[in-house]
């Protein structure tokens, strides 16, 4: 059993003690795939529900730029799909960035020509989760991407033009960008 104590759980035993806004019912907690909420004891009858995670758009963070729609200040914000960016003048205002779009938060380009497609360009992006990945920036029409920094050399075993830094105990390794290939090498050769 763990040792964490869900407090969220503990004021939610308080709002039990409430009656339903809905209907003046009692409210019960319950659990769904989005985890516990509160829901009215009458369901299906009356189908009130309240969640108890704050995934709802919350404020975390002023971040002092002006929404390109209406002018007021952008804000970093919490939802149910995890932060994005949107206008403080929410509801009036339903201007939102991801972070891809966001000006503090431009994908880096890396200036290592695609080997795939050959006219884009591999650039740093991020996963939903936050994890850093290389892709096309021609991308949907190239779908090439890697999940460790590129590095520009050939293979010693197959030619291909690209190779990804792998960091291990041993040291540093590069190994072919190729799926097919998969050779690993200690140093970068360049093409002659």
């Amino acid at each position: 059993m763990s040792g964490k104590i869900d407090h969220q759980l503990f004021s939610a035993q308080a709002l039990t003690q409430e009656p339903c806004p809905k209907c003046g019912a009692a409210l019960q907690l319950r659990h769904g795939k989005h985890g516990p909420f509160l829901g009215c004891s009458q369901y299906p009858g009356c189908d009130f529900i309240k969640p108890l995670h704050q995934n709802d758009g919350h404020i975390i963070k002023e971040l002092g730029v002006p929404c390109p729609a209406c002018g007021h200040e952008l804000v970093l914000r919490q939802g149910r799909y995890g932060m994005f960016i949107g206008c403080s003048h929410y509801p009036a205002c339903h201007h939102i960035e991801s972070f891809d779009t966001a000006p503090q938060a431009q994908a880096e380009e890396t200036q290592i020509p695609c080997p795939d497609c050959g006219k884009g360009h591999l650039v740093e992006r991020k996963n939903r989760f936050g994890k850093v990945f290389y892709a096309c920036d021609a991308f949907p029409k190239c779908k090439f991407a890697l999940n460790q920094p590129p590095v520009v050399g050939q293979c010693e075993a197959c030619g291909y033009p690209l190779l990804i830094e792998k960091k291990l105990a041993s040291g540093t390794k590069y190994q072919c960008a190729d799926k097919k290939c998969g050779h690993t090498q200690t140093e970068i050769k360049n093409g002659a």
